[in-house]
This record gives C-alpha cells, structure tokens and sequence, in this order.
C-alpha cells in the first residue's frame, strides 16, 4: 500500500521550524521530518507525544542494581567468602559499603546497553538495513518535511513554497509493514 506524499527540502533549521508551525496550523498531517542534527523545538512543533525512555531507563537501571545485589551476595557470601583485608564475610550487611561501587556501576552499565538495545529495536533499526531516508541530502545540509497528500496537492506545494521551501515534490510514500 502506498500514498502521495509531497516532500518540501529546506536549507535552513529556523525556516523550517516556522514551516512546521505553518503546515500545523492550516491542520495538515505531517508524515515524518528528516534532519542532519537534532532541531530544538521541532518534536514539540510537530505535536509528538514526550517520549517514555526515561521510565525505561529507571527501570533499567532497578534491573542491574537487583543482579548486582544477588550476585554479590551469591559470589562474596554463599558460594566463596574470602576475608579480603581483614573485612568480616558472613553478612551481606556488613559487606554493603564495600558493593556499592559494583552496585552503581551495573546500575549504570544495564540502563545504558538495554536503552541502546530498545532504541534499536523501537527504531527497527538493525545489521544491513537499508536507509530509509528519502532524500540522501538530509544527511548533510539539509531538511526533509513529508506532508500527506490528500486531493489539495495544488495547494499543498503552493503553501509549503511559502514557507520557504527550496525544492517541493510528490512522492509515492510506502507504508511501514508492522
């Protein structure tokens, strides 16, 4: 299944920012916006939802602190307790301030790789993908803004000239298979 599409290019961050705000207001769907480097600001323009990897990255994080904890207790207390510098080994208690590097560290170390690991299955990205950027100039100097296309397309390129666009065209847009 595929729909039209028109593909506005832009050349400056700031034009196209405005234009996000534009196309928004005259209620159009913006399909996806594709930029050489973060812009600030544009998700909020473009009415996006606040992302979750926050929450993701605190649980995360709650998963390495409880394995570092069972595997320090598991390694130092039950299965071979050393007396390492004259420090009692029979509690876990008594042993805690010496863990809590190891602690912070897997905290760190499991929240850092699974967001990794989630962003790239979210973004379905993985080994020998091939891009799915339509225009290979956005991963240079400039700025991509895909608008569904409905019956209006007339007026659709005419509104996105407008807006400052340096090249406008139609496009076939294939649909993501889920």
């Amino acid at each position: 299944m595929s729909k039209k599409v028109v593909q506005a290019l832009y050349n400056d961050d700031d034009v196209l920012l405005s234009a996000v705000k534009k196309v928004r207001q005259a209620n159009l769907k913006i399909e996806e916006v594709y930029t050489p480097f973060p812009v600030h600001g544009l998700d909020k323009a473009m009415g996006l939802k606040p992302t979750r990897i926050a929450i993701a990255s605190f649980i995360y994080g709650c998963i390495g602190l409880v394995v570092a904890t069972i595997m320090m207790k598991y390694i130092m207390i039950d299965d071979w307790p050393r007396n390492i510098g004259g420090k009692p080994n029979f509690t876990y208690i008594t042993n805690l301030p010496a863990f809590v590097p190891i602690m912070f560290e897997l905290t760190v170390f499991f929240a850092a790789h699974l967001m990794v690991i989630s962003f790239y299955m979210r973004s379905r990205l993985y080994p020998y993908k091939k891009a799915e950027n339509p225009d290979p100039r956005t991963t240079d100097d400039h700025f991509l803004m895909e608008v569904q296309a409905d019956d209006n397309t007339s007026e659709l390129v005419k509104l996105l000239q407008d807006t400052g666009a340096v090249e406008v065209k139609i496009a076939d847009k294939k649909a993501i298979q889920i």
